[in-house]
């Protein structure tokens, strides 16, 4: 005896070996032994043969008209032989039956199974709708195939390109626009990428990466409300100093400025003052809301988002020729020794009288310049606005300072890799297109207003976050346990040693119109001004407040996605500079080597990272002459073929000083810098520009 019976949604038939009265052992004609329960036991039969009986089935299920057949069926619920004698006749056979178990069971929008072979007919309405449905999957399907069709053949149908970020980033694997790019990629043996360039998806690589980049960050744009930037209510006293800032032309955002007092007497007193957006803005209210949400100014070559809007920006930026409200650390040296006598914050009004640029200057404030009272530049040099005197002080200062932490770091800072800046001709502060006129320029680490600015900025964050912890008043600290390898630098709310730096603690708070973590510490700064010791109490954020963690999240987040794309827009440029002045060799000193794979190398001259092919015994340290392969503007990717060996490698580092470890995002380090080799960021932190 033979029986049909259904298994995980399929017909199957075998040769019954026995049967009890709850299950059956069937053998397939395979040769497999099943159990089956009688519940999915659906026809018993002599003959004919299980294989002739399916074969006749299936063909005669193709000529039932579902139509018909739902016509015929009855409006109660039916099983499948019972159609058979309403569909063929009376006397329906087996094969009939079998035929229209299958067509039933393969129509569920014209009959809904009801279980063991049985089923009841849909409504008119039902089987409307889900025909509809089906004609529609069925156009879907067709438009898919087009898709497809025209992807392979190098042609980027409006749909898909309308969906394309959303297709290689952030896929609804059920569109219709990814079907199509799965299906041609398949048919093409292509990856997603290359596709899409080679269909025209990707017009312009400099827009890939914009756009890529705000898919994933500023989904609804960059633009911002139109709010009002609330006035400070405080009446604030003026401060009788001077005080000048010092950035580069392109920053409007001007956090923080210097003054000097009391040179000649003895003691001296350095002016830090940081603008105080936190006087006017509060928690939670909408530029707050805002400043949160973005948390960062985001920097990239020829163009940046700020993370406050101009108009707020300029409200508290500390512009020259205006007396702007600021919190001030005044922190009081002996003039002989520099030795810190003590410091003092206020809330105050600061009178800025210049806003130095440091572009601008530093071929003029040089170390011969500073040290030397009788040194003159040629004729016609303009002298800084800051008096000589005072910037002569502030660079001794800083020296002073930078040594003292390099004795608690327990080695020197060697930071001799330059820095870069980036110029774009053609855009003229508008956001670039990328076939801008790239200009790379060196900028030596640690030129004087740099380490004059750096110092003071890491004074003023030690203090403060010091002085926070003295009083209970929790804040938002950078720290790292020690210098070895691997030791990252982190972020928490507890006032731990910053051992890359050299500090007890170190709490961002001088760039609070740039950086939301700075504002937040603002804040309780001012908490501490104003209150004492009873600022834990009258603080916005109280002890193991939630909100610091959340921000502290938040922030991390956003910080390494913005860092990633500046240093992915640098490298872009440098690309395009490489092909802009057809460069095709350059020498370069291997950083770094790995078993197996191709040593790593810096080029001497620009900012660029790459693989070195061809000889992979090159030692770390090495200096080597490279020949330039194919740029692809998309991946970012560049490689140089080895060429010749110019210097054997030197185990002191890559470029003959001791490689720093400490790990910091200080825009000293560059963001090339921090996305490619951590471990060579130093440990002074400056005010991002």
């Amino acid at each position: 005896m033979y029986a049909l019976f259904e298994e995980a949604g399929k017909f199957q038939t075998g040769r019954v070996l026995s049967e009890a009265e709850s299950s059956a052992h069937i053998e397939l004609e395979s040769g497999k032994r099943v159990k089956v329960k009688a519940a999915q036991l659906l026809l018993k039969f002599e003959k004919p043969s299980p294989a002739e009986l399916m074969r006749e089935a299936q063909t005669l299920s193709l000529s039932i008209e579902l139509d018909l057949a739902w016509e015929f069926a009855p409006d109660d619920e039916f099983g499948f032989a019972d159609l058979a004698r309403e569909y063929f006749s009376a006397q329906a056979t087996l094969s009939e039956q079998t035929a229209a178990l299958l067509r039933l069971f393969e129509a569920p929008h014209y009959f809904r199974r009801a279980g063991k072979g049985r089923f009841k007919k849909a409504s008119a309405e039902v089987i409307q709708q889900a025909l509809a449905a089906i004609e529609k999957k069925k156009h879907i399907q067709e438009q898919i195939n087009n898709w497809a069709q025209a992807l392979a053949q190098g042609q980027c149908p409006e749909p898909v390109q309308a969906q394309l970020y959303k297709i290689l980033f952030k896929p609804d694997k059920n569109a219709p626009e990814y079907k199509a790019v799965v299906e041609a990629a398949r048919a093409t043996q292509k990856a997603p990428l290359a596709l899409l360039q080679q269909a025209g998806a990707i017009s312009s690589a400099y827009q890939f990466h914009w756009q890529r980049f705000l898919f994933d960050n500023f989904p609804k744009g960059t633009g911002f409300p139109a709010l009002q930037a609330p006035a400070i209510a405080d009446q604030l006293p003026l401060a009788q100093v001077q005080a000048y800032s010092i950035d580069d032309s392109q920053t409007t955002e001007i956090d923080d400025a210097l003054s000097v007092q009391g040179l000649g007497t003895g003691q001296v007193t350095l002016g830090i003052h940081i603008a105080a957006p936190g006087l006017a803005l509060k928690p939670g209210d909408a530029i707050d809301l805002l400043g949160r949400q973005r948390l960062s100014t985001v920097y990239m070559p020829g163009h940046k988002i700020t993370m406050l809007p101009d108009a707020v920006v300029q409200t508290y930026t500390l512009q020259e020729g205006r007396d702007c409200p600021a919190v001030s650390l005044y922190a009081t040296f002996d003039e002989a020794t520099l030795g810190l006598q003590h410091t003092e914050t206020r809330v105050e009004r600061v009178p800025i009288a210049a806003n130095l640029r440091h572009d601008q200057l530093d071929a003029i404030v040089t170390e011969a310049w500073l040290k030397d009272d009788n040194f003159q530049h040629d004729a016609g040099t303009p002298e800084p606005a800051m008096p000589r005197a005072q910037l002569a002080f502030l660079f001794r200062l800083a020296q002073h300072l930078k040594a003292q932490r390099e004795v608690v770091r327990g080695k020197p800072e060697n930071f001799n890799r330059p820095d870069y800046n980036f110029r774009l001709v053609g855009n003229e502060g508008q956001q670039p297109q990328g076939h801008e006129q790239v200009h790379i320029s060196l900028r030596q680490r640690g030129a004087p207003l740099d380490l004059m600015v750096a110092e003071a900025m890491i004074l003023a964050n030690s203090t403060w976050g010091n002085w926070m912890n003295e009083l209970g008043v929790p804040g938002i600290y950078r720290s790292q346990a020690s210098l070895l390898p691997g030791v990252k630098v982190r972020m928490g709310t507890k006032a731990l040693p910053h051992a890359g730096i050299g500090v007890p603690s170190y709490a961002w708070s001088t760039s609070p119109l740039r950086r939301y973590t700075d504002l937040v510490n603002q804040w309780q700064i001012i908490a501490c001004v104003k209150h004492g010791n009873t600022a834990a109490l009258a603080a916005p954020f109280k002890p193991k407040d939630a909100e610091l963690f959340s921000i502290i999240s938040a922030f991390d987040g956003a910080y390494t996605a913005y860092n990633g794309y500046q240093a992915g827009m640098e490298r872009f440029w440098t690309l395009q500079y490489l092909k802009q002045h057809q460069i095709t060799e350059l020498t370069a000193t291997i950083f770094k080597t790995f078993p197996g794979q191709p040593p790593m190398a810096r080029a001497d001259t620009l900012p660029l990272v790459l693989p070195v092919l061809g000889n992979s015994e090159l030692q770390r340290g090495a200096r080597v002459q490279l020949r330039l392969g194919a740029i692809d503007d998309i991946t970012l990717d560049v490689s140089g073929q080895f060429m010749a060996l110019l210097d054997t490698a030197d185990a002191t580092g890559t470029d003959g000083t001791q490689a720093p470890e400490d790990e910091d995002d200080s825009t000293a380090a560059g963001p090339i810098a921090i996305a490619m080799d951590m471990d060579d960021a130093p440990a002074a932190e400056v005010n991002p520009t």
